[in-house]
């Protein structure tokens, strides 16, 4: 199987305009998540609709294509990214990489490309709870799974409800598995999941994976130990600067 990396990355952003150029120990932030996902395959490529960030990109020397600024989510940019793509590249199977990542490791990115075998529809990554904050942490999903590895079911809440014990007692009753939001797909899949209406489901969770488990899709999951630092404000920012000189 072949694959590609697509980096949707967007000017705007409610909270931290231009985040993607926000320079991080030198670099561009998105330069960044560019030289790491090299790291695991040569084909990869940042989906933007600005020219700031698609000049930045090139001028660094990475591969950019224009795309659309009325997407709403990265699923959506990377769909018309591939189709755009398609012209020019060989590949079966799109990675979907945060582009407000910084620290996105290569082993996960091949973790995720040891998913598909001839049945995998799409793969994403989880790592296991360790704290009960964590765990209680509406801003991270957490995601059941069947006997297969496959997800079941996403939720904000705590999942499974452990019934007879106190809340602090959780993670010594159960294995919790937090989502880490970095999806593969193949690439019919992705143009199939794009033109799917929001789900029930999708809309009470405010969760896009919920819409393709709604739809009958399954989820391949591989266990990552590493939880990226996402970057959202321009304390993240900091934060990750911090974190760089450690």
């Amino acid at each position: 199987m072949k694959f590609i990396a697509l980096i949707p990355a967007r000017f705007q952003s409610t909270r931290f305009p231009g985040k993607p150029l926000a320079v991080l120990g030198g670099m561009p932030v998105i330069q960044w998540v560019y030289e790491n996902a090299v790291q695991a395959l040569d084909n990869v490529w940042v989906a933007t609709d600005d020219d700031r960030i698609f000049n930045a990109v090139t001028s660094f020397g990475g591969k950019a294509v224009r795309t659309m600024s009325s997407h709403r989510s990265g699923t959506d940019r990377c769909a018309e990214a591939a189709r755009l793509l398609e012209k020019e590249t060989d590949f079966d199977i799109v990675i979907n990489i945060q582009g407000d990542e910084p620290f996105i490791k290569a082993e996960q990115i091949k973790q995720l490309m040891a998913c598909f075998d001839e049945t995998t529809e799409i793969a994403t990554l989880i790592k296991e709870i360790e704290t009960t904050e964590e765990l209680f942490n509406p801003n991270r999903p957490k995601v059941v799974l069947d006997d297969y590895q496959k997800a079941l079911y996403f939720s904000r809440s705590p999942i499974p409800f452990v019934r007879g014990e106190k809340e602090n007692s959780w993670l010594l009753a159960n294995t919790f598995w937090a989502h880490i939001g970095m999806y593969a797909y193949r690439k019919e899949v992705l143009q199939k999941i794009t033109q799917l209406s929001p789900g029930k489901l999708e809309r009470v969770e405010a969760l896009e994976q919920l819409r393709w488990l709604e739809n009958g899709y399954r989820i391949k999951t591989a266990v990552t130990r590493f939880q990226s630092i996402g970057i959202d404000t321009p304390d993240d920012l900091q934060m990750a600067a911090e974190w760089l000189k450690k």
